[in-house]
């Protein structure tokens, strides 16, 4: 069999509702409303290193400190909801940087129906323009005034040549629509064919031993080595293929 049969037929097997649970998307699968998808999506994806358990708990701590209502907290919370953030903490994300968060949000949502606008900014339809969405958004994100230097490291850029792994599983998660339920397919200026494969240490290793990634660092251009070789398999959902190769990795220890 060759590898694309093989990772098509690995697509079916783990692109299935039964792969959220235990993963953080499922985090935004709680919810129904676009704005609170897009708020748990990005807090979920942005502190999505380490045990999967971890930080699924990690989030839903997090959600429930903004009544599960995300969007109305970060619109309409007083200054006195916040103090319980100040005990936040996941691995390097601390509260400084979780309040930068939330106040972005507070300030961003007041003026946009979705986050959408904020990482369209330049877009169009070149299948590579994703690394010019994502560093437009980096700078778009910490342009407030107060934004603090050490949140930078959470919300990557391409141009540190970062493989931005967790900002490309967001864009994963509110791009792809196909049906089967994990992926939300709620954004709709960016194309499935634009996406770029989020390469996580599981994707990684298992996408060297196919040789589909001959760079030894794991960075940008691995990104976009690795997307390149999945856009041979599908031209049009390239991304698809994150859930093989990442359930072959986490699943089947491949």
């Amino acid at each position: 069999m060759d590898i694309r049969s093989f990772l098509d037929q690995k697509v079916i097997q783990y692109n299935q509702h039964s792969f959220i649970e235990l993963d953080p998307v499922s985090v935004p699968r709680r919810f129904s409303k676009p704005q609170d998808i897009e708020i748990a999506g990005f807090f979920a994806a942005t502190l999505a290193w380490g045990q999967r358990k971890t930080i699924i708990n990690k989030c839903l701590k997090l959600m429930a400190i903004m009544d599960n209502a995300p969007h109305d907290f970060v619109l309409n919370h007083l200054e006195s909801d916040l103090k319980p953030f100040l005990d936040f903490k996941h691995r390097t994300f601390n509260d400084l940087d979780t309040l930068y968060f939330i106040d972005f949000f507070s300030w961003y949502y007041q003026q946009h129906e979705s986050l959408e606008n904020a990482f369209t900014i330049g877009w169009t339809p070149d299948k590579d323009i994703v690394e010019n969405l994502l560093a437009n958004f980096h700078d778009y994100f910490f342009q407030l005034s107060h934004a603090p230097n050490r949140t930078r490291k959470h919300v990557t850029t391409p141009k540190r040549n970062s493989a931005c792994k967790r900002l490309n599983m967001f864009l994963r998660w509110m791009v792809r629509q196909d049906g089967n339920g994990v992926d939300f397919g709620i954004w709709k200026t960016i194309k499935p064919y634009q996406l770029v494969c989020p390469c996580d240490l599981h994707v990684d290793r298992v996408a060297r031993k196919l040789g589909l990634i001959t760079r030894k660092q794991t960075d940008w251009m691995t990104a976009k080595e690795l997307t390149g070789k999945l856009r041979e398999f599908d031209p049009q959902d390239p991304v698809k293929y994150d859930f093989a190769l990442f359930g072959l990795g986490v699943e089947e220890k491949f």
